[in-house]
Parts: structure tokens; sequence; C-alpha cells
């Protein structure tokens, strides 16, 4: 039988203790948010629709992103057991400096219509965490003051190449006396993908006021009091500053680039070079063969081409066809810090977040991007410990499976093709014509098991 007494005070005491209230509203909410998908919840409630759609969405029927995403939930973890890890080590080289954690902030544009402290809250956060920060050509904060706000961290460039190529070479001069270590150069960008959610809510810069933006904007009077109180929003980088994205794109960025534009910027840019945008293996090996410095396997987190290749998908075997020749890098679809250790398990020496940095800013400015930061910091430990895993160097693909969901049907015609092409007699060819023969390489190879593929 149960034996009962009266509650003893003293007792009462230590089991009910309340919380200290915090009265400060913004460290309230982002105490609350424990994953990406809570910080994303905030910056909906705070954010105008615009902007907040510009950040979360991408083209057309939006199938990319969400392919990219759902292949990192496709996937099993394999871990190991009694293997004595009270501690774990996420900091590596990449390219050629430290890097505290395996992720760095992505370039991303319009970035103080989301947020008024835009790249200096990005930039500030990431030299705080140790970690690289890009600024994108269509950023709307300097590159001098992008240094000034990270003057001892790491900063990158993405540049897009333009119509006016003067324009172009003289933003590459800029970063590089400024400090920035590594150059981006972006070709997946000919022409504006057709993000629809934008050319719905008339989204621009200056924005484009409408009876249906008043009053989206009527319940979120902080970001507007931020909006009017605060510095002229512009693009930093660029003359032209009017427009909706596509406008802007299509009216500055050539969709003539070429293997001769990379040559050039090769040759005046004295640090590293990553090439962003890549989505075959054979451009990759492409790149390979001549020598630049790192790619990034990123479908422009889904906001140019619908339907294009999942980067997650691509990096088992660019990693280990091309991984000894440069560094690969990944973006796309990465929402977690599981996603991140799964990327360096198959292969990618780094990472790159863009919308989760975004939906912390938007949540709570600079404070936010910390939150982002710490988010996916505490994810990568706690999975990397779960796997009993040290460090990033010990993870490999004996630690992942991808789970298949798309699986390429059978082409006999294209197949047929490609096996004709293959037997066919080489003949010598000028060094110009190194990507067909990698093409034609890649096609002769035995066929590869099809990818394990997620929904991203």
């Amino acid at each position: 039988m149960v034996q009962r007494q009266f509650p003893n005070p003293r007792e009462l005491a230590e089991l009910m203790r309340f919380k200290k209230p915090t009265f400060d509203a913004k460290r309230r909410r982002l105490d609350a948010a424990l994953t990406i998908a809570d910080l994303r919840a905030i910056a909906k409630r705070r954010t105008p629709k615009a902007p907040f759609d510009y950040t979360d969405g991408a083209a057309e029927g939006e199938l990319s992103l969400a392919r990219a995403r759902q292949a990192f939930e496709d996937i099993e973890f394999h871990p190991g057991i009694l293997r004595n890890v009270p501690e774990v080590d996420t900091s590596r080289e990449v390219l050629g400096g430290p890097t505290a954690l395996p992720f760095g902030i992505a370039p991303t544009g319009f970035t103080r219509m989301m947020q008024t402290e835009g790249e200096v809250a990005g930039a500030g956060a990431a030299g705080a965490a140790g970690i690289p920060f890009t600024l994108s050509t269509m950023g709307t904060t300097s590159i001098e003051d992008v240094r000034a706000a990270n003057p001892n961290g790491r900063n990158w460039f993405q540049l897009y190449v333009m119509r006016d190529r003067d324009r172009s070479y003289e933003l590459v001069h800029r970063a590089a006396a400024a400090g920035f270590d590594t150059l981006f150069f972006t070709v997946d960008t000919p022409v504006a993908g057709a993000r629809l959610r934008d050319t719905r809510n008339g989204f621009s810069i200056p924005p484009q006021l409408t009876p249906g933006t008043v009053i989206n904007a009527l319940p979120r009077p902080a970001w507007w009091v931020d909006f009017l109180t605060t510095p002229k929003l512009e693009f930093a980088s660029l003359q032209s500053t009017g427009g909706t994205v596509g406008e802007l794109i299509d009216g500055m960025f050539d969709p003539t680039i070429g293997w001769n534009d990379l040559d050039t910027i090769r040759a005046m840019w004295p640090g590293k070079i990553v090439v962003k945008g890549v989505q075959t293996l054979a451009d990759a090996k492409e790149l390979a063969s001549r020598g630049v410095d790192g790619i990034v396997l990123s479908n422009h987190g889904g906001r140019q081409l619908d339907r294009a290749p999942i980067p997650f998908h691509l990096l088992p075997e660019v990693a280990r066809e091309v991984g000894g020749d440069l560094e690969v890098h990944l973006d796309t679809g990465i929402m977690s810090g599981a996603d991140i250790v799964a990327s360096v398990a198959l292969g990618a020496r780094f990472t790159l977040i863009g919308r989760a940095y975004l939906y912390g800013l938007m949540a709570g400015g600079r404070e936010g991007v910390d939150k982002t930061i710490e988010i996916l910091s505490k994810q990568v430990v706690r999975t990397m410990k779960l796997l009993e895993v040290q460090t990033l160097d010990e993870l490999g693909p004996q630690h992942v499976t991808q789970l298949a969901r798309l699986t390429p049907i059978a082409r006999p015609m294209q197949d047929a093709a490609e096996s004709a092409s293959s037997t066919a007699p080489k003949t010598v060819r000028a060094p110009r014509a190194t990507k067909p023969t990698a093409a034609k390489a890649a096609a002769a190879k035995p066929a590869a098991k099809p990818r394990t593929a997620a929904k991203s």
C-alpha cells in the first residue's frame, strides 16, 4: 500500500521552480526557436509577404527546391558504437584558410530588403563564429562596408559577369583590394529564372506599393519603421537599381559569357577562385582540368531552372571523380546540421547556407543570424557525436545511405547514341575542346547504379 503524507513545502519549492521571465521580446522569440523551421515561422510573421516570398520561393513550380530538401530527408545514417567521443572537432581548412564549422554564409541579393541590418549582420555573425561570409554582386551593402563589419574574418565575393565587363572587373579589383580571399564565379544565371511569387507580389527595388502590400504591412510595423528610418535601399555594387529581380538580371547580366570570361577573371584575381552553379559531372571534370580551386554544386537554390539536377545527388559521384583535384562545395536545400554532416560524409569539403541565414536575419537581425549559426552548430556537433566520429575527416560514405525516391528511367535511344559515340574513332582536338572530350569520357564509363535520390 502506498504511504501518503502532506506535501512538504521545501520539497515542493525544489520541484516547482518557475522560469525567470524574459522581458526582451526579441530575445524571447529567438530563445524559443529550436530549428531553422522555427526561425522561418518567426520570419514569416514579422516580414511583409513580398520580401519573405523572395527569400522563401523558387522558380516556376518550385520543384527543384522541394526535391533538394526532400533529398536530405531521404537519407539513412549509420552510427558507430563505443568510439569514445566526449568532444568533436568541427573545424577544417577550406580554400587555404581556417573555418570553425563546415558551413558558411552563401551570397544573397536584396538582403537589406529582408531586414535592414542586411549583410552587416551576416558578416558580423560569420566573423564572430569563425566562418566565411560571401557577399553577392546583388548585395545591398558595399564591399568595403562588409570588410568593416568583418575586419578579421574571411570574406568571399560572388561575381556575376555583366554586359558591361568593365563594371565586373571593377568589382573584382575592389574585392581584392578589400582583402577578400576567394572569388565565386557564378555560371548558372545567363537569364533570370521565372520566380512567380516575385511577379505576383510585384517585388522590386524600390518596393512597389499596392493596396495589397499596404494591407499586408499593417500588422508588421517594425519592418516598415526600420525600412523608412534607415539609409536608402539600393544595390551597393550596381549602378542601376530600379525594377524587378528578373528585369535587373536580364538587363545587366550577359548570357554570352564563356570559358574565356573565366580565364580573364582568373588572371586578374589574386586569391582562390571557385565556380558556383555546377550541375553536371562533365562540367566538374572540365573545371578540374582547368585548375580552378573549387566548385559549388548548386542549382541556385532552385531559383533558376526548375527541375534542375539535385546537388546532393550529384555530390558522391562528383566528389569521387574530381575531389582529389579541387574542393567540392555544396548548397541548395540545407536546413539542418544533419544535412551538413551528410554532405561532408558524401564528399563535400564545405557547404553554404542561404535561406537558413535569411530566416534568422528576418527573425531577429544580427541576433537572429547568430541564432541560425548556433542552431546549425549544435546540430552538427550532436549528429557527429551520435555517429561517434571526432573529426570531419572521419566522416565518410559508410555513414550515410541515400534512399531511392527519384530513379532515372532507362533511355534506350540516348544510351545507344552515347554507346555509338564512345566507340567512334577519336580525333585530336584543340585545347578548348576539352569539355566535349570529358563528356564523352563520362558517357563511355559503365553505367553507375541509380543514385538514391530524394526530393529537395
